[in-house]
């Protein structure tokens, strides 16, 4: 019995030691890559550039004029329907964490570890919303360590800093949605020549399943895999 209670004094000294060391390394890692970051604080009274259209006398739309695609739509007016497509198909804890979902990257790691090992699954990303508006806002794509780490810390600080409303805001008008097109407003204009307001539940469900892969679901070249994806999303 007494070598048992070694045993196990010596397994919580061992588990001990190891949260502490991972406890430094992780603020080690904080401290280095937290540094010089861009700042995020500029995302609070961010507009960005929308399309110019010009109208003859009668009202008939003569030209448009726009580096990208895009309409802005303040987060008061983009209904529930479309704002909780986005949250299902995106990011499904988006109210409830701090910028990092750490299920969902576990869960992607785990699925990764599987496509290393050679079996044939669907890779998934771990990114939440607020992720995703930190590499569109202030990082590039590169794919690297060093980069993902300077993302989940500016992640963190950028929910501390800003409305959950605000980062969904952010994002549901600066996401690429395939076709040139930016943001939900214009896509919505693009795809079904409507308003936000006018969307069906099918047609929200299918602006969400986009930003996976635009091209991947274009509707008509890749119809069944639009319409796959689009009914997950619903």
């Amino acid at each position: 019995m007494k070598y048992l209670w070694y045993a196990f004094l010596g397994i919580f000294s061992l588990g001990f030691l190891g949260a502490i060391a991972a406890g430094i390394g992780t603020l080690a890692l904080i401290s280095h890559y937290g540094k010089d970051l861009p700042d995020y604080q500029q995302l609070k009274d961010y507009k960005p550039p929308v399309l110019t259209r010009l109208y003859a006398g009668d009202g008939r739309l003569l030209a448009e004029y726009a580096t990208e695609k895009r309409v802005f739509v303040p987060i008061e007016f983009i209904p529930d329907l479309v704002k909780n497509a986005f949250i299902a198909a995106e990011d499904k804890n988006f109210y409830k964490h701090g910028g990092l979902d750490y299920t969902a990257i576990g869960r992607a790691g785990f699925i990764y570890a599987q496509h290393l090992m050679g079996r044939n699954v669907d890779v998934i990303g771990g990114s939440t919303i607020t992720q995703q508006v930190v590499k569109n806002f202030l990082l590039t794509n590169e794919r690297s360590f060093e980069r993902k780490i300077k993302e989940a810390i500016l992640a963190t600080r950028m929910e501390q800093a800003l409305p959950k409303d605000r980062i969904l805001e952010l994002y549901l008008n600066e996401i690429y949605l395939g076709a040139g097109t930016y943001g939900v407003g214009a896509a919505a204009l693009y795809y079904y020549n409507k308003s936000l307001d006018e969307l069906a539940p099918e047609e929200a469900a299918y602006l969400a399943a986009l930003p996976k892969a635009p091209n991947n679901y274009h509707p008509i070249r890749k119809k069944a895999e639009a319409k796959g994806r689009r009914d997950w999303v619903i």
